[in-house]
């Protein structure tokens, strides 16, 4: 994708939705932690379903060590890696508790000493949560990132670093969302929606896909 293609790409999906937001639900930024931590090679719609019997019961970190692993994982369970992503949680309320006095921490230092906290994980919490200008590259903007050209990379390390230097700043905060529900809905994994796309005239991919016939 051309540099100046760049500002044309993320001002067209502005315009389409000027305040984007994750498909996740959550009312405080510890159920946002506890949500992403979850979504790990899961879809957020089964985490949504998991979360909305879970936090009702359960949304502070002594409410979820509360549970103990055999009542979360009764929430959790129609969850992927429930099992895991239970002792993690657990885990990681404990550290909250005893190091953050129960609160999320602001930094990606801290959030990543978390047991099942990640690069991506973090960078979606400083992002959603405390407005931060990062890139959390999950699957969908790995393969957005490469099929348009955008920030094509070999690894998500590498993505990440060409997004961030590559996207004009004033689209920084909200890009994550863009090119997430972009990847998710219409340039998705078998055959992009070429014919839907309304950034298709700065993407790179070729040959553009048609729609099927009538």
């Amino acid at each position: 994708m051309k540099r100046e293609h760049i500002g044309l790409f993320f001002a067209t999906l502005k315009a389409a939705n000027p305040m984007p937001v994750t498909e996740l639900e959550y009312t405080s930024v510890f159920e946002l932690l506890t949500a992403v931590l979850l979504s790990a090679q899961a879809t957020d719609v089964s985490v949504n379903k998991a979360t909305r019997r879970l936090f009702p019961v359960a949304n502070t970190p002594q409410a979820i060590l509360n549970l103990g692993v055999d009542r979360l994982e009764a929430y959790i369970k129609t969850i992927g890696l429930y099992h895991s992503k239970a002792k993690n949680l657990l885990a990681t309320c404990e550290m909250l508790i005893a190091q953050h006095g129960g609160q999320v921490p602001r930094t990606r230092e801290a959030l990543e000493k978390l047991p099942g906290v990640g690069r991506k994980t973090a960078n979606v919490v400083l992002n959603t949560a405390f407005g931060e200008a990062v890139m959390a590259v999950d699957t969908h903007i790995f393969r957005v990132s490469n099929r348009t050209g955008l920030a094509p990379g070999k690894n998500v390390q590498e993505v990440e670093q060409k997004l961030m230097q590559r996207i004009p700043t004033e689209y920084l905060i909200d890009a994550h969302h863009w090119l997430i529900l972009l990847g998710r809905y219409v340039c998705i994994a078998r055959k992009p929606l070429c014919w839907q796309c309304a950034v298709a005239p700065f993407c790179d991919y070729q040959p553009k896909t048609e729609p099927p016939p009538a």
